[in-house]
């Protein structure tokens, strides 16, 4: 368990900030904010919130459609590689959009001339600027449109709204993807399996959304990192790496708890760690339910009380 918790930085490595976190793990789950937000401090004892806002205010790291078409935190310079084989949805995107009764030869255009030279705008911005085109998701099914040819990504957040521009108006030119998708697959692999142990190519392929038979072209013949130190306690967040990064989960979640953590319904509770271990959940507001008995949880509670608050103070 010792590698799973090393490669996944639980053991918080020293001098690690948002942007280095996001690039070993290669992306990090970001459709709750708050979520993908603790994910930074599971891993790190000094990384607060705002040091995330700024690694996304200049860029180093960018909220977009990745892995599975979800949203995660990726480094910038890992966009071109990374969206050219996680960005493979534009059928579903037209479907989505036909059934939101939003229809034309024009839809690329459209978006493209909404987002451009405009900023991030939120999806009631947007709406004006698309006259009455598209409402509601077929606004966003829109976005994902443009993201799929590499024009459009999230901005920063506004008034707690996500918001949507231009990758040309944010990273200065659209994300160009990669050409060779063998060069592409070569590198998914190395660092999937850097972060992942241990993992085999059907994890892979469940986490970046791939044919099995792509994940086996782009597994690695090794790269498995060394054991780390053992981890006591980590409070993870909901939709957390460690858990969203394999497709099995069993060496982690005894099946008798497995409705505890995962409800159903896509939903997906914090987990309590011990020894790389799940234990049991909790909530934001401090509440646990152990599934068995636990070492004290109250220092581990209040660093990330101390994080959410925007407090810099050190992790136990």
């Amino acid at each position: 368990m010792r590698q799973r918790t090393a490669a996944q930085l639980l053991h918080r490595p020293d001098g690690l900030g948002a942007g280095e976190i996001v690039r070993h793990l290669l992306a990090v789950q970001a459709q709750d904010l708050p979520s993908a937000h603790l994910a930074f401090r599971a891993r790190s004892a000094t990384v607060t919130v705002a040091d995330v806002d700024r690694a996304v205010e200049r860029r180093e790291i960018v909220r977009a459609w990745g892995p599975r078409g979800t949203l995660h935190y990726i480094h910038r310079d890992d966009l071109p590689w990374l969206l050219s084989l996680t960005t493979t949805r534009r059928a579903s995107t037209m479907r989505r959009l036909g059934q939101e009764g939003v229809t034309g030869d024009d839809l690329l255009p459209l978006i493209e001339r909404a987002l451009e030279g405009q900023g991030p705008l939120t999806k009631a911005e947007l709406e004006t600027r698309l006259g009455g085109r598209a409402t509601g998701q077929g606004i966003v099914h829109l976005v994902g449109l443009a993201a799929s040819h590499g024009l459009a990504v999230h901005g920063p957040p506004r008034d707690g709204k996500p918001t949507y521009v231009h990758a040309a108006d944010w990273l200065g030119a659209p994300i160009a993807f990669e050409p060779d998708r063998d060069r592409a697959l070569a590198e998914l692999g190395v660092r999937y399996r850097r972060a992942h142990v241990p993992a085999e190519p059907h994890d892979l392929a469940a986490w970046a959304g791939l044919p099995l038979g792509q994940a086996r072209k782009a597994w690695p013949p090794s790269g498995e990192p060394a054991e780390g130190p053992e981890v006591p306690v980590r409070l993870a967040p909901a939709f957390d790496e460690y858990l969203m990064g394999w497709r099995d989960r069993d060496s982690i979640l005894a099946p008798q708890h497995v409705k505890q953590v995962f409800p159903g319904g896509g939903m997906l509770r914090a987990v309590i760690l011990v020894g790389g271990v799940i234990q049991g959940t909790w909530t934001r507001s401090g509440e646990v339910n152990a599934f068995t008995e636990l070492p004290p949880l109250d220092d581990e509670l209040a660093d990330v009380r101390r994080f959410l608050t925007g407090s810099a103070a050190s992790a136990p």
